[in-house]
């Protein structure tokens, strides 16, 4: 007999995610994953300016920040018409490629390196043989045996004191736990390291978009002028600090993320096995070098990969209605024309109909509807999304840049390809796509500069902004990569005012519940044989979920009907 155990809330830093899971002689048979909040943006924006929607929709999260921003600003452009300068483009460019860098760093290090990094464990390790495994992977500066043990007297100050801070409530000691001491120690310190680095990166944002998390944008470009001796425009000291910030960017992920994540894969290569889940992956694409028009020239190309089939990637088409489709069958939603039927977004609804037990509760209905999350598909299919189908898109697209960085790493690892269908391959793909993202900010930061030295300072296109210019009717979609995958909004336009909009979100395709069909989405299906060795601290489980990052707050605090707080989960 199956024993039910639930994870709730199952991630670090944005909760609202339940995962319950049926494990059987050691192993998952299956699993069911819940969004249990609500956020209804889609209701928000209704009847409201479209050129104000991208101020909405990035307040879905502090952690995406700039991405919702991104896709709303494309949806109202295409459906407007609207082509934009070159410049903007790069500013674009650079600002989701300063997103991606802080964000992915903070992934491995604060969101899923503790899932392999026992921390408390690195009171035991020898600071003198860190110091020299440090050496032997990295030239990076903070590498001295005097560091390693400054940095373990803290922690064991923390330790000793019953209160362990940011790294309390780990399953600390866990037998599946297989680094040396000596490396948990050099994980913790580069933990700490990684929290200060973050918030450097992140003034790039606040260079072109004002402030961060929540930069600013615009309808038609970029909200920020270049004139290269005026203080209170992009001048050459502010685009001086935005090389320097992408430089040394460039060096942490290079001298530290890199090497600490193949040190980490290298004594888990056994979950290049482990937690494969749906054989389908989709992307958008993003990061256009000839104009958001030409997605053929994107850094990061579109399509779909079916079956694990690396030989062919099939096209996406945003506004084909045939093609995606949102349902909601296990969805505490409900349609005007019945519940099992699939709808694109153009066509969306968003009624809400709860249904479920009162919180608290012990276990979910999963025969009817249990989640707060719709459920997109593609062509009736389920899609992983995420760095590992952007990189597994690109492969099989060809991109020479991309296979030489998954090759070189597969050959690191002494690792065939199909590593890459699992749980490691995941994590590993973040980080390889990293080196990337740092090495393609160094292309349109050059090209930015090249622009502005031969006269080209145009930032903004405002030729439609008047509403008397625009159709009585117009539809648009805004297609992009969030850092956790494949985002996109739909926008109806009617009457100068938004008629309907719709987000779906990466985590959308990755933690959505079954489709009428009994189709899993990618988190359920991940989970499906994953060996438990201990149902009271499922560490395995954290790892399979957070190698995804999850992140359910652009996805769906629950109310009851009269908007009193009824529930609070306790985050680990």
């Amino acid at each position: 007999m199956a024993n039910r155990i639930v994870v709730d809330p199952i991630t670090r830093i944005e909760g609202h995610l339940r995962i319950e899971v049926e494990i059987k002689d050691g192993k998952i048979v299956d699993a069911y994953s819940s969004g249990t909040m609500v956020r209804g943006f889609e209701l928000i924006l209704k009847g409201r300016d479209p050129r104000d929607a991208w101020a909405f929709t990035e307040r879905a999260c502090g952690v995406c920040t700039t991405v919702h921003a991104l896709a709303s600003v494309r949806a109202v452009e295409d459906a407007l018409k609207i082509k934009i300068p070159p410049n903007a483009e790069l500013i674009r460019n650079l600002m989701f490629c300063a997103q991606y860098l802080q964000d992915h760093v903070v992934h491995f290090y604060h969101l899923h390196a503790l899932d392999w990094v026992d921390v408390v464990s690195a009171l035991k390790a020898d600071p003198k043989k860190t110091s020299e495994i440090a050496q032997s992977i990295s030239n990076w500066p903070n590498s001295s045996p005097g560091y390693f043990s400054d940095l373990q007297k803290r922690l064991k100050t923390f330790v000793d004191s019953g209160q362990l801070g940011i790294f309390a409530n780990g399953y600390w000691g866990h037998a599946a736990y297989k680094l040396p001491n000596e490396v948990n120690l050099l994980g913790v310190a580069h933990y700490l390291e990684a929290l200060e680095w973050q918030k450097e990166i992140v003034k790039v944002h606040t260079i072109f978009g004002g402030k961060n998390p929540h930069p600013n944008y615009l309808v038609g470009g970029v909200p920020c002028s270049i004139n290269i001796e005026e203080s209170n425009a992009i001048n050459a000291e502010r685009l001086a600090m935005v090389g320097r910030l992408f430089e040394e960017a460039k060096e942490f992920v290079e001298k530290v993320y890199l090497p600490d994540l193949v040190a980490v894969a290298g004594f888990y290569k056994d979950w290049g096995g482990i937690g494969g889940g749906l054989s389908n992956y989709m992307a958008y694409g993003d990061l256009p070098v000839n104009g958001y028009a030409d997605v053929a020239q994107f850094k990061f190309p579109r399509g779909i990969i079916l079956n694990r089939d690396l030989s062919t990637v099939h096209p996406i088409d945003g506004s084909d209605a045939e093609q995606i489709q949102e349902f909601i069958s296990h969805s505490w939603y409900t349609y005007s024309d019945g519940d099992e039927k699939g709808k694109h977004p153009w066509a969306g609804e968003t009624n809400l109909n709860y249904t479920g037990p009162k919180p608290p509760y012990d276990y979910l209905n999963v025969d009817q509807k249990y989640s707060w999350l719709k459920t997109p598909r593609w062509k009736g299919m389920p899609m992983e999304v995420g760095p590992l189908s952007r990189l597994l898109v690109a492969y099989a697209s060809g991109r020479e840049e991309v296979k030489e960085v998954v090759n070189g790493a597969l050959a690191a690892l002494n690792v065939p390809v199909g590593a890459l269908f699992s749980t490691l391959g995941r994590t590993a793909a973040r980080g390889l796509e990293t080196k990337l993202i740092a090495l393609w900010a160094k292309e349109f930061y050059d090209q930015l500069l090249t622009n502005i030295r031969n006269g080209d300072t145009r930032t903004a296109n405002m030729e439609k902004w008047e509403p008397a210019t625009w159709p009585k009717e117009a539809k648009g979609v805004g297609l992009t990569e969030a850092p956790r995958g494949a985002l996109a909004h739909w926008i109806v336009v009617k009457d100068q005012k938004i008629d309907n909009y719709q987000l779906v979100v990466p985590s959308t395709w990755n933690a959505s519940p079954r489709d009428p069909q009994g189709q899993r989405s990618a988190y359920e299906a991940s989970l499906i044989d994953t060996p438990v060795k201990d149902p009271e601290q499922p560490l395995e489980i954290l790892r399979t979920i957070h190698s995804f990052d999850p992140c359910l707050a652009c996805a769906v605090h629950v109310y009851d009907e009269k908007g009193t707080y009824v529930h609070q989960l306790q985050t680990f």
